[in-house]
């Protein structure tokens, strides 16, 4: 396991070479720009080869199979099916046949190689603009243990959508959420932590309490969330590498709805005292702060990128709205005007859009705009959406919608920042809750 860490430590270090070479090229013309109006997706091909055995062959196509799906899954991209291929797999050295790529118009191509080494596995990798007959970046070499491939794919693709479009990654991240079994008058919540891509599924607690609103630190390490298991809400904090977990303030009044700063130094929670609940800034392993001072109700704190500021739902303007603060200084000011109640805000990582909840006309809608209340954007609308949580880069969102009727349930859905692409995401059971990782490190 140790020799699989170090492997991936020295993988991110090339990507971030190549990334920082990649700046410094003057722009290519294979290139995708991501903007509110339809885009056509950029037809590409991915041809991946191993010699050796059965098992060599299997693990190059399903590194072929993750990276199309997770290329594919942005709606910025078309797969080229296998079976429309002309040229072969080949090694990453062999000439590319660009003339037999061209005539099926992939504009783009992956041609990679595997094979077993003593430490697990090494997949090498370019990537061709077809049209120019020329490789787009430098191409990369992979190690890792075996059971890491998918890690692998989603790395490779990571570097494709990041060469073409220019947007930081995401496929490399992970989702935690609560996963729900049973009637829906007596639901068992789990704590589950999963790829984005809703594969390799693991439960981190027993579903002896309740738990909701996980949420993960800046370096992906912890994750806090509010468990019922002392009969109250409780705000706690699990080390993911350990295991280990704490309470995050030694209170007896409830605390809930959390979020980590910035820079994972302090956490921004709903604390009710009498009958109070305001906003706190607690320092971890120190002192809270109140930040906001109110009869009204104040929930579900986000704090700005830059950690200056926190976005909060507030009931003080007799409905519920969102306001944004100032961690330092100053009071309150309410964004959100349109019609409707609005909910769950959340500052999006690139600091330029804050994501919410609104309910309006019996529906419930995800919904984006601008930090200063402008440019409001409803994504999607049913029965009941709930809970955005942004992608690592920006460019997608992550919730869940609950399905009427007595059998009804959460799942999880993505949705990219203009509505586009919806779909559902894969879970083992009932899914709510829905938190989005920083890129693994």
């Amino acid at each position: 396991m140790k020799s699989t860490a170090i492997s991936l430590m020295l993988l991110l270090a090339v990507m971030g070479s190549a990334a920082t070479e990649l700046r410094a090229q003057t722009a290519p013309p294979l290139r995708i720009v991501i903007t509110e109006g339809v885009i056509e997706p950029l037809p590409f091909a991915v041809s991946i080869s191993a010699t050796g055995t059965e098992a060599d062959q299997r693990m190059a196509a399903d590194i072929a199979r993750v990276i199309t799906s997770d290329l594919e899954g942005t709606g910025l991209f078309r797969a080229i099916p296998q079976a429309a291929h002309i040229a072969r797999p080949q090694g990453i050295d062999v000439p590319v046949p660009f003339a037999d790529w061209k005539a099926i118009r992939a504009q783009a191509l992956v041609q990679g190689s595997t094979r077993s080494v003593e430490a697990g596995i090494e997949v090498n990798f370019r990537l061709f603009d077809v049209f120019a007959e020329s490789p787009f970046g430098q191409g990369l070499r992979y190690r890792a243990d075996e059971s890491s491939w998918r890690r692998v794919a989603h790395k490779i693709a990571d570097t494709v959508y990041h060469r073409v479009t220019g947007e930081l990654p995401f496929f490399d991240s992970q989702v935690a959420f609560i996963s729900e079994s049973g009637s829906k008058d007596n639901r068992m919540k789990r704590l589950m932590i999963m790829d984005y891509d809703g594969a390799n599924p693991r439960s981190l607690t027993d579903g002896t309490a309740i738990i909701l609103a996980p949420r993960f630190s800046p370096d992906g390490d912890l994750l806090i969330y509010t468990s019922y298991e002392t009969g109250f809400p409780n705000v706690f904090l699990l080390d993911l590498r350990s295991g280990s977990r704490r309470s995050i303030l030694r209170t007896a009044d409830m605390t809930f709805a959390p979020r980590f700063s910035p820079d994972g130094s302090k956490v921004v929670l709903s604390l009710t005292r009498g009958a109070n609940t305001d906003i706190y800034e607690v320092e971890i392993g120190g002192q809270a702060r109140r930040l906001t001072h109110s009869a009204a109700i104040d929930t579900a704190p986000s704090y700005s990128p830059d950690g200056k500021w926190i976005t909060f739902e507030s009931d003080r303007s007799q409905t519920q709205q969102i306001y944004v603060l100032r961690t330092d200084y100053g009071e309150p000011r309410r964004i959100s005007f349109g019609s409707g109640r609005y909910g769950t805000p959340v500052w999006s990582p690139t600091g330029d859009y804050i994501a919410f909840t609104k309910q309006l006309g019996g529906k419930f809608h995800i919904g984006v705009m601008r930090a200063d209340g402008s440019e409001e954007r409803i994504l999607t609308s049913s029965f009941l959406d709930e809970g955005p949580t942004w992608a690592p880069n920006g460019r997608a969102l992550m919730f869940f919608r609950e399905s009427p009727g007595p059998t009804g349930g959460p799942s999880l859905y993505s949705v990219d920042l203009y509505g586009r692409n919806l779909k559902r995401v894969q879970t083992p059971e009932f899914g709510s809750d829905p938190a989005w990782s920083p890129l693994r490190k």
